[in-house]
């Protein structure tokens, strides 16, 4: 009777711990992470080593999908009527907030719920190797001697770089002309060539102008220096009160339970941990900055805050 009690026992903890583990998987065995990213674009080369990772940590598989369109509005509209169940979830960015406030699609940044933010992705001011240029005090001392004689790249009119150029020349109190282009590599080419005196761009897109020796780094407009680049000051440090955020994270369906979300945050922290990963995001200058659901969303709503005052303020937007 004994031994029949034990080995009852004994039964009902290994179901029990059965139970706890089924419990604990992740409630759908395939996962798709939506981008409006093309191949190769930052985005998508983010949520591919990003999966490449997640999969032995939240024991199931995941694809990531292009859904190209409206500068992001198409992808966005496709997650937002996807199920709830965390089968779906979108690859979030600046972007998606600025193309809301922009264009007002039928679908815009709040018709997703924020899950979790993964990293901050640091802009850096950079110019060319042999600029006179060594630091933004020197930037903005030329512009201030030589009116209507400097130039500065950027992205395209409506793009966080070209906000945070903006800002610049407002902290710095000079009026300069900011050039705007459709992508990094022909405002990489303004700099190269002397057209403009700085460029502003994300680490990943300039590092092999970087390590070739061509450009050199001025600032980060980071609120604190980047953590594989100690040496570089930031902007406030040189006196520029400027801090932009460009962030990196996943947004789901509305009403996807609480345990859901939460597993996320979990399997997040335990990727950024994992030495494999951690070299690849540190060589590519990704500071870590886990964010769980509802501070996700706080975040969310201050970086769109902040964007529809930058927006008003360029007179962009009324």
């Amino acid at each position: 009777m004994m031994i029949k009690t034990l080995l009852a026992s004994g039964l009902l903890a290994l179901c029990a711990s059965t139970t706890a583990l089924a419990q604990a998987d992740y409630p759908v065995n395939r996962v798709t992470l939506v981008t409006h990213s093309s191949p190769g674009g930052g985005t998508d080369v983010f949520l591919r080593a990003l999966t490449k990772h997640l999969g032995g940590v939240m024991k199931t598989s995941f694809a990531v999908e292009n859904i190209r369109g409206g500068s992001g509005a198409t992808a966005v509209a496709h997650v937002a009527k996807g199920p709830a169940d965390g089968s779906i979830l979108y690859g979030t960015t600046p972007t998606y907030i600025q193309t809301t406030l922009l264009s007002k699609p039928q679908v815009g940044y709040d018709g997703l719920d924020p899950v979790v933010i993964i990293f901050i992705d640091p802009e850096v001011i950079f110019t060319r190797a042999d600029s006179p240029f060594k630091t933004l005090a020197d930037v903005v001392a030329h512009a201030k001697a030589n009116p209507g004689k400097s130039r500065w790249g950027a992205s395209n009119p409506a793009s966080l770089e070209r906000i945070a150029m903006e800002k610049l020349a407002r902290a710095g109190g000079v009026k300069v002309p900011i050039i705007s282009h459709e992508g990094g590599g022909d405002q990489m080419i303004g700099v190269l060539n002397g057209t403009y005196d700085i460029g502003v761009g994300e680490m990943q897109e300039i590092q092999g102008q970087l390590e070739a020796g061509k450009i050199r780094l001025l600032a980060t407009l980071s609120e604190t220096r980047i953590e594989s680049l100690p040496q570089l000051p930031t902007a406030k440090e040189q006196g520029l009160n400027v801090v932009v955020r460009k962030f990196r994270g996943l947004a789901a369906p509305k009403g996807m339970p609480d345990n859901v979300a939460k597993a996320w945050e979990d399997a997040v922290k335990k990727v950024l941990a994992l030495p494999a990963y951690k070299a690849e995001y540190t060589k590519e200058h990704l500071t870590p900055m886990v964010l769980g659901r509802e501070a996700a969303r706080r975040f969310t709503a201050d970086v769109a805050a902040e964007t529809t005052l930058s927006f008003k303020e360029l007179g962009i937007i009324k």
